[in-house]
C-alpha cells in the first residue's frame, strides 16, 4: 500500500519535475513512509551493481544467450561509468552528450550507436516497470537513423568455388549444411549426430532464446553428411568436431576461421557462416517463398528482421516493371 502511495504521488508530478528531481521526491517519500509504515529491515534502495546484476538476470531468465548479456552488461557498465552518475540520477542530456562524444571519439558507425542507445533504452524501460525510477531518460531519444546498405550473398558460382576447394569431406558438409538450411553458426555448433534425421532430411535446431524448430537440408547435403559421418573414428556425439585429435566439439570460433582462411584462398570477399543465412533468406524469397515462410525457417521472431536478411534481386524488379508497368 504505501508503495502504491509513492508511485501515485510521483506519477502526479512526474510533469512539474525532471528525472534528477523526481529521484530527490522519491528518496523523501521512500524516507518518510519507510520509517513510518514499513517494518525496518526492508531495503527499496538497490545499489547500481544491482541493478544492473538484476536486470541481467531478467534477460536471462528471458532465455537471451551468455554472449548477449555479457555484451548487455559492458555495455550498460561503461555508459554509467563514463557519465559518472548514479543510475537514477542520468538525464536525457547525460546520455545524448555520451552517444555524440563516443561516435566522435571512437569513429563508430550509426549501427554501432543506435545499438548502444537500444541497449540503455532497453535497461531504463526495465527499470521504469519495475518501479526503479519514474520514467526512462532514454524515451526522448530518437532511434538513430542508418541508411540501408544491400548486404552481400554468394553467387552460385562463389558457393561452387568453395564446395570444390574443400580439402576434406568435414568442411564440404559444413557449408552444405549452412547453404541449404541457413542455420545460425551458433545452432550449426550445437548439433549432435542424433538430431540428424536423414531419411526426411531434417534437424531440430536451438535457437535464441532456448526455442526449437525444424530446419531442412537438400540431398547434396545428406550425401556429404553421410559420407563424413561415416569416415568419423571418434565417438563424441558431436556432428562436427575438430580435425585433430581428440577431436573435440568444433567452436564458433573454428567455424569462422575456417571459413575465413578459405574464402582468402579463393579470394571470395567476406567468406563467414552468417552469409550462407543471409543467401538462402535472398534466394527463398527471390524464388516466391512467401516471406511467413522464410520467417518460420529462419527463426525470426520479427517479420522486419527477416526482410533485413533479404535482398531482393533487381534484374527481377526489372522484368516486373516491364511486365505490369510497359
Amino acid at each position: 500500500m504505501a508503495i502504491d502511495l509513492i508511485v501515485e504521488i510521483e506519477q502526479r508530478m512526474s510533469k512539474h519535475l525532471d528525472n534528477r528531481q523526481l529521484q530527490q521526491l522519491h528518496d523523501v517519500l521512500s524516507s518518510c513512509i519507510t520509517e513510518r509504515y514499513v517494518p525496518s529491515g526492508i531495503d527499496y534502495h538497490l545499489s547500481d551493481l544491482q541493478l544492473i546484476g538484476a536486470f541481467i538476470s531478467a534477460k536471462r531468465v528471458e532465455g537471451c544467450s551468455e554472449r548477449t548479456l555479457g555484451y548487455y552488461g559492458s555495455t550498460i557498465n561503461n555508459v554509467i561509468r563514463a557519465i559518472g552518475k548514479p543510475i537514477r540520477q542520468i538525464l536525457t542530456d547525460d546520455l545524448r552528450i555520451y552517444l555524440a562524444s563516443y561516435q566522435q571519439d571512437r569513429k563508430v558507425s550509426k549501427i554501432t550507436i543506435d545499438n548502444v542507445r537500444r541497449i540503455m533504452s532497453s535497461f531504463y524501460s526495465w527499470l521504469e516497470d519495475e518501479d526503479h525510477i519514474i520514467k526512462s531518460p532514454v524515451r526522448r531519444i530518437k532511434k538513430v537513423r542508418v541508411s540501408k546498405m544491400v548486404k552481400e550473398v554468394y553467387s552460385d558460382e562463389e558457393l561452387e568455388k568453395l564446395r570444390d576447394d574443400c580439402h576434406n569431406i568435414r568442411d564440404l558438409a559444413m557449408i552444405d549444411i549452412l547453404a541449404s538450411t541457413g542455420m545460425r553458426v551458433g545452432e550449426l555448433v550445437k548439433l549432435d549426430r542424433e538430431d540428424i534425421d536423414f531419411q526426411n532430411r531434417e534437424c531440430i535446431v536451438l535457437g535464441k532464446g532456448d526455442k526449437e524448430r525444424p530446419v531442412y537440408f537438400d540431398a547434396r547435403t545428406k550425401v556429404h553428411l553421410q559420407t563424413y559421418l561415416d569416415s568419423r573414428t571418434d565417438d563424441n556425439p558431436a556432428l562436427f568436431v575438430t580435425l585433430d585429435s581428440p577431436h573435440d566439439r568444433l567452436k564458433i570460433s573454428g567455424v569462422e576461421i575456417r571459413l575465413h582462411n578459405l574464402g582468402r584462398r579463393l579470394n571470395i570477399h567476406r567468406v563467414h557462416p552468417h552469409k550462407f543465412r543471409r543467401t538462402l533468406a535472398t534466394r527463398a524469397i527471390d524464388k516466391g517463398m512467401p516471406i511467413e515462410q522464410v520467417q518460420h525457417l529462419l527463426g525470426h521472431q520479427k517479420i522486419d528482421t527477416t526482410l533485413e536478411y533479404a535482398m531482393v534481386n533487381q534484374n527481377n524488379v526489372k522484368a516486373s516493371h516491364r511486365k505490369y508497368i510497359g
